[in-house]
C-alpha cells in the first residue's frame, strides 16, 4: 500500500496553501495498492515535533478503500472526521511555533469499518482499529515556522 501527495515530495516541504498561514486546506493525497480485502481506510496526520507532545492535525476514518485519491480540501464521500488536537472534527494545517516540524500522514487499511460517530477522538479511533489493521503506509512532509519560511519559499 502507498500514500503520497502530488503537492510535495516525501520528506519535502509542504506548500503554505496547506498551512494555517495559507488557505488551511488539506493537501491532495494519492493512495495505491490497497489490499483487496480492505473494508475501510483510516488516515491520521500528526506532528510529533510539537512542543507539548504529538499534535493531531487530522483524523479521517471509514474511508472507502476503493478510492485512489483524497482531493485537496475535501473529505472523501462517506468518510468521517475525528477530532484533532484542537477538539475540532476537521483538518487544521501546520503552524509550528518555532523551527521546522515533520508532518506524518499515516494510512491504515482495515478489515472492517469502525463503529464510531463523526467527531470520535483519535484515541477512540486508534483503539477501535487495533485488531483490524491489514496494512499501513505513510508519507511525511516538513513545514517551518513563519520566520524560516521566508528562506524556504524562495
Amino acid at each position: 500500500m502507498k500514500i503520497y501527495s502530488p503537492s510535495f515530495e516525501t520528506g519535502g516541504f509542504i506548500p503554505i496553501t496547506y498551512a494555517q498561514l495559507g488557505s488551511n486546506v488539506s493537501p491532495p493525497l494519492s493512495i495505491g495498492n490497497v489490499p483487496s480485502k480492505a473494508k475501510s481506510l483510516v488516515l491520521i496526520m500528526d506532528d510529533p515535533d510539537a512542543p507539548k507532545g504529538t499534535f493531531t492535525h487530522w483524523v479521517l476514518f471509514n474511508i472507502d478503500p476503493k478510492i485512489s485519491e483524497i482531493r485537496e480540501g475535501e473529505v472523501p464521500v462517506g468518510g468521517l472526521q475525528g477530532t484533532n488536537s484542537r477538539n475540532e472534527a476537521r483538518y487544521t494545517g501546520p503552524k509550528p511555533p518555532y523551527g521546522e516540524h515533520r508532518y506524518f500522514f499515516k494510512l491504515y487499511a482495515l478489515d472492517d469499518r469502525l463503529d464510531l460517530p463523526n467527531g470520535a477522538t483519535r484515541a477512540e479511533v486508534e483503539k477501535s482499529l487495533q485488531s483490524h489493521v491489514i496494512e499501513t503506509a505513510q508519507t511525511m512532509g516538513r513545514y517551518a515556522a513563519a520566520e524560516k519560511m521566508v528562506s524556504v519559499e524562495r
